[in-house]
């Protein structure tokens, strides 16, 4: 059976190739969707993809994804650092979940080092820009294989 992921991206990732190149890169958030899109494919993996910058929107989409989704990849921007609702959503829905995020937190400023998010998920891949989603669902396709990481 194909495994689906659900691929969240949070809030101002909608104006990536607008902002920051240095810590996020060039390519724009269709960019990075059509290269998850083939790259999932390629993995045998389905995925359904959501970018929102409400919290309560996100999560909605976690709880919704309650016996349709068999895992989440998720770069939930700023509210990494602040939302203990998106964390306990992650936490309620019980799927292996894998954070990513653009740009490597841990070189930029202090508030960035902390996720409230990490405990609840397999793993967090950082700095990797776009390459952290496909590293995300490989990891996943892995998990789910496997069982374990």
């Amino acid at each position: 059976m194909v495994k689906t992921i659900l691929v969240i991206n949070g809030p101002n990732l909608n104006m990536l190739g607008k902002r920051e190149a240095e810590h996020y890169g060039c390519l724009t958030l269709s960019d990075i969707e059509k290269m998850i899109r083939v790259e999932a494919e390629n993995a045998g993996l389905n995925v359904v993809l959501m970018q929102s910058n409400h919290e309560g929107e996100i999560i909605d989409r976690l709880h919704g994804c309650m016996n349709i989704c068999d895992g989440i990849i998720i770069n939930a921007g700023a509210y990494t650092h602040t939302s203990y609702a998106i964390r306990d959503a992650i936490e309620l829905v019980a799927l292996p979940t894998v954070e990513v995020h653009l740009s490597n937190v841990y070189a930029r400023e202090t508030f960035r080092h902390k996720s409230v998010i990490a405990p609840v998920c397999l793993g967090q891949i950082s700095g990797l820009r776009a390459y952290g989603y496909v590293a995300a669902l490989g990891a996943l396709k892995a998990y789910f294989e496997k069982g374990e990481l």
